[in-house]
């Protein structure tokens, strides 16, 4: 396994190691939160196109992001009901 910390910017966003995204034919991730753990996997976008869509900056939020913490918010709230 390899590992790094990495800080997330006043937005709250975080930026994958360039040689780790190369490793990936897409540049579409998929974020689950598991217990404590928060797990980003990449994703072909095509794949679930039936998938619902959590968040969609544009369409949410005039094209802002949320922070972390909002969506590990959002994604307790799925899984709780």
């Amino acid at each position: 396994m390899t590992s790094k910390v990495v800080k997330s910017t006043e937005r709250g966003q975080i930026t994958l190691p360039k040689n780790w995204r190369k490793n990936f034919d897409t540049d579409n991730f998929i974020l689950e939160m598991h217990g404590n753990k928060l797990i980003i996997m990449p994703i072909n976008i095509e794949e679930v196109a039936e998938e619902e869509v959590l968040f969609d900056a544009d369409r949410d939020n005039s094209g802002k992001g949320i922070s972390p913490e909002e969506i590990i918010k959002c994604l307790k709230k799925i899984k709780n009901g």
